[in-house]
């Protein structure tokens, strides 16, 4: 699609005519220079697409060098952002618990300990870790082994006291609840994989040897936690149709559907029912298997007794660091444990209130005006956040200041990076375009919700913080159009001056996946 240009005046009355409708972008202080008439022509262009009919749009476009607002399109309109709520709860946490931070997980006992004989119990101390792997409870184990603990008398006590007992999110819809992305959150819990989903387990079907026999399914990792209903055939031949389902309520995951003998295996990554239980039990094997035996029972919940004698520990990776599986691959659960940690650092209540009224408090303090806004949790899941797309323009410009922001704006996605770890939920978009290697931005989706915000470099080297926010569309994805206006933004020059027919950039089609997921939650990953 291209457009002409009129000349310099012509186009300036044009915008200002067009102002004056409804949803039309709101003029700048100034009068717009010809580059600035140029993109916000783009950008309207883009926004006249007829997968936005009947939708909300807002768009937002700072230059974060001289503090010039480029575009606005509905910026102060407040609109369901989805995963860009991540923004403020990574920028608060970055700030409020610092770079450095770590969680811990360690093994106590107030019991007395004779020739080997625990007398007491043994607690398992969650301190809110969600990269906890199996193999760091088999290592706690080995520490709990190499103090010379071969019998505890007394019972596992696994302690998830550092937050509330509430593990589902507000607002979250009950057909997500078996899903990854809305995995319950648990002080004391276990990732199955390096993704870090914590309180998940992958559950695998593969094909019998031959046809008319149930497919072998196996967890990663192997626990006790979960009971597996077998409902699966293995056939001959024929298309592959494996589902996986845990029941609410309980930890019974029921597998249906048909598997051939020659296909391969098929996983999925499912939620447990109470992540504290799951843990223990992983801990309570790795116990045994290190030669540690305990004569009573698991407990759940129960806090450790003060002046209790720490014989095993582990620290996570510091917070820079997990910064980048979070933000990369759109983490829900790390975001709903940074925010119950953020309550318990600074007011000592590990829930969501207090997490969510630390985080307003910060995003307050760097320029977002949060009479504007609403936040009900830190992952974007909750339908009823409410943030407009100039807040996060805002948060946007200020947090380039903050001392951690080189390493913040590293475990952003990177438009068109191949590599899961660079380009994350974005390296399938964008590719060959200005836009690739230079786009730094978070995505956001949900049904018939999809977001954009981040930074582009402009031809000229200034950073340009944009906030691209779709509402109440009808079509599957319009990730093409946020793609358009980043590419945009990546070509945009104060100093050019021609006014040379205008095209529309082209961007190549994004990742086609379940509507209202990040490519990144569909397992095996999509993008």
């Amino acid at each position: 699609m291209h457009r002409r240009l009129y000349p310099q005046a012509l186009a300036v009355l044009a915008l200002v005519a067009t102002a004056a409708t409804a949803g039309a972008p709101t003029a700048t202080a100034g009068a717009p220079t010809p580059a600035q008439l140029r993109l916000n022509a783009t950008i309207d262009a883009v926004l006249a697409d007829a997968r936005l009919d009947g939708a909300q749009a807002g768009v937002v476009v700072v230059d974060t060098t001289t503090g010039r607002t480029l575009y606005d399109r509905n910026g102060e309109r407040r609109l369901v952002p989805a995963s860009n709520t991540k923004l403020l709860t990574s920028t608060a946490a970055m700030e409020l618990l610092g770079p450095g931070h770590r969680f811990t997980t360690d093994v106590a006992t107030s019991g007395i300990r004779r020739a080997g004989l625990l007398s007491g119990d043994l607690y398992l101390r969650g301190g809110g870790d969600p990269t906890m792997l199996a193999a760091d409870y088999d290592r706690l184990a080995a520490q709990v082994a190499a103090e010379g603990v071969r019998m505890v008398a007394g019972n596992l006590v696994a302690d998830d006291t550092r937050y509330d007992r509430t593990r589902l999110g507000p607002d979250w819809t009950w057909d997500d609840e078996s899903y990854y992305y809305a995995a319950q959150v648990s002080a004391l819990t276990v990732a199955p994989d390096t993704d870090y989903d914590a309180g998940t387990v992958i559950v695998h079907a593969a094909p019998a040897g031959e046809a008319g026999a149930r497919p072998e399914i196996t967890m990663t990792p192997p626990n006790g936690w979960l009971r597996i209903e077998n409902r699966a055939e293995t056939v001959a031949s024929g298309e592959t149709t494996i589902s996986f389902e845990r029941e609410h309520g309980g930890n019974t995951i029921v597998v249906t559907g048909q598997i051939a003998v020659s296909q391969a295996p098929e996983s999925d990554w499912m939620t447990v029912w109470e992540p504290t239980g799951y843990a223990a039990d992983v801990f309570r094997s790795a116990l045994q298997r290190h030669g540690v035996r305990i004569l009573g029972r698991t407990v759940l919940g129960r806090p450790t007794p003060d002046g209790a004698t720490t014989v095993a520990r582990h620290d996570s990776m510091p917070l820079s660091e997990l910064m980048v599986p979070f933000l990369k691959l759109s983490n829900n659960g790390h975001a709903e444990v940074l925010t119950k940690e953020l309550g318990r650092v600074l007011s000592g209540s590990g829930t969501w209130d207090a997490g969510l009224a630390a985080i307003s408090e910060y995003v307050g303090d760097s320029g977002m005006d949060t009479g504007t806004l609403r936040q009900r949790d830190g992952s974007g899941l909750s339908r009823r956040n409410l943030i407009p797309p100039a807040q996060f323009a805002s948060l946007l410009s200020t947090v380039r200041a903050e001392p951690w922001f080189d390493s913040w704006y590293a475990a952003l996605p990177v438009a068109g990076d191949a590599e899961r770890f660079v380009g994350g939920t974005l390296r399938s978009r964008m590719r060959g375009t200005a836009a690739a290697g230079n786009v730094h931005a978070k995505t956001g989706s949900l049904t018939g919700v999809s977001s954009l915000s981040g930074y582009a470099t402009d031809a000229d080297g200034h950073l340009l913080a944009f906030s691209v926010v779709f509402n109440n569309y009808l079509t599957s994805s319009v990730k093409g159009l946020e793609d358009q206006i980043a590419i945009a933004l990546a070509s945009y020059s104060e100093k050019a001056t021609t006014t040379a027919r205008l095209a529309v950039p082209t961007a190549p089609e994004s990742p086609r996946v379940p509507e209202g997921l990040e490519c990144s939650w569909v397992k095996p990953t999509a993008c």
